[in-house]
């Protein structure tokens, strides 16, 4: 039987190192080829790692969690002539990731099981059901969500495409049961004046905790937050937005986007106010080349806009935002941030980004001061809009108000243009008429 050594590949531009998140078939297991056999992460995105051929995973020389370099040897696996090896007994294996899919459970190899490209790790994983044998469809979030709820994925009927389970019905399927278990709680009699304090035992809690593994998507989030932060000096301006225009502008434009079949929110028109801003203001549109000793001001600008997804925060990129009108801009940020929340985003999608927009305004939160996204010089934050009292020439009415922050560095842009940067931001979105200019 041949021994394959299977080395980790390049599988992104750029990359160099790759983390194993979760070794999805087991040591001694059998696959057949184009199964998934690992999940690696890298600073682009998760992806899983097919068999080059039939046969049997002899050896896992990485451990999850540990990195490996492209080119280091990962695992080997045996087979012969690209013929599947017998199946061996093999133990029962549990999900080694918060946050992952469940691992295929080794078995002989299923030709009903389709080629899996490595492509981002968030695709829909493919498991066998514990209860009933047959295939699960289901994206790793809704197995996630599923064993939080105490869910069996099994017990499901799938309502997306080809029987696709999701969260939707792991949610359906989990909320039921604490209905009915729920129990009227009674009202508290009325306490008279002269009734003594009640007295109360004392109650001792629990002190559960449970350990998530520090790894994945979160390790990455924290290194590239700590190298930035303890890179780049920062610095931070907030300006006060009146956006009662602006409001009205995109109420009119709602209607050419229905047309259209485009939703247009208000993100469009402030990603093409910050475009327009930084071809004014380029030190903000740079990044610091400090072994090469140079500045690289940025003349195109592609904007990081960060997306809350179910595995953590991920900043894909809406590319030449300069060159595009709100519609534009509206169509494809509706279809970047879906990618990225249901785990479909490329490599490429977080390629070359010059500033970045991290917009929590739909959460809460009235002001924040962002970490920048290394090594670009600056990030906006977008925050919630609340209807406040404000003076308009001598009168106090209400105006919908929101607040805007910018973290900047420091070796690069001065105060005083961070301030005339989002100065004008401001007048733009109070009056939308001037992003056309």
């Amino acid at each position: 039987m041949a021994n394959i050594e299977f080395k980790l590949p390049d599988i992104g531009e750029g990359v160099h190192e790759g983390e194993i998140v979760r070794w999805i078939v087991a040591e001694g297991s059998a696959v057949a080829e184009d199964d998934p056999i690992v999940e690696v992460m890298t600073d682009k995105a998760t992806v899983e790692i097919p068999a080059p051929q039939a046969g049997v995973v002899s050896k896992q020389l990485v451990a999850e969690g540990e990195v490996a370099k492209v080119g280091d040897v990962i695992f080997h696996i045996q087979g012969e002539g690209g013929e599947a090896a017998p199946a061996a007994p093999a133990p029962e294996t549990t999900p080694a990731s918060a946050g992952k899919g469940a691992p295929v459970a080794p078995a002989a190899p299923t030709p009903a099981t389709p080629p899996i490209s490595p492509t981002a790790a968030s695709t829909v994983a493919v498991a066998a059901s514990p209860a009933s044998g047959a295939k699960v469809l289901a994206a790793p979030a809704t197995r996630r969500l599923a064993r939080e709820l105490g869910v069996d994925l099994g017990t499901l009927t799938g309502t997306g495409k080809n029987g696709r389970i999701r969260p939707a019905d792991v949610r359906n399927a989990g909320v039921a049961p604490a209905a009915t278990s729920a129990t009227p709680t009674p009202a508290a009699p009325a306490v008279a004046v002269a009734t003594p304090p009640a007295q109360f035992p004392t109650v001792l809690g629990a002190r559960d905790i449970e350990e998530i593994p520090f790894r994945g998507i979160r390790r990455k989030t924290a290194e590239a937050m700590s190298r930035s932060k303890f890179t780049a000096p920062h610095f931070s301006l907030i300006e006060e937005v009146d956006c009662t225009a602006l409001l009205e502008a995109r109420k009119r434009a709602r209607q050419v986007g229905e047309r259209r079949g485009i939703k247009i929110t208000l993100m469009p028109y402030i990603m093409k106010a910050v475009a327009s801003a930084l071809q004014e203001f380029p030190q903000l549109n740079a990044e610091l080349d400090e072994e090469a000793g140079v500045i690289r001001q940025k003349k195109f600008v592609n904007l990081g806009i960060a997306v809350d997804t179910p595995t953590g925060l991920m900043v894909p990129v809406v590319p030449d935002c300069h060159l595009k009108g709100i519609l534009q801009l509206a169509a494809e940020l509706v279809d970047t941030a879906t990618r990225a929340r249901e785990g479909k985003v490329r490599p490429d999608d977080f390629k070359d980004s010059t500033f970045t927009i991290s917009n929590a305004g739909n959460i809460g939160g009235v002001l924040a001061t962002p970490i920048i996204n290394y090594p670009e010089v600056a990030i906006l934050g977008v925050h919630s809009m609340r209807k406040m009292p404000r003076c308009v020439g001598d009168d106090i009415v209400a105006r919908q108000v929101m607040n805007l922050s910018i973290s900047i560095d420091h070796r690069v842009v001065d105060g005083a243009d961070g301030a005339r940067f989002i100065v004008r931001l401001r007048e733009m979105l109070e009056d939308p008429s001037l992003i056309l200019l």
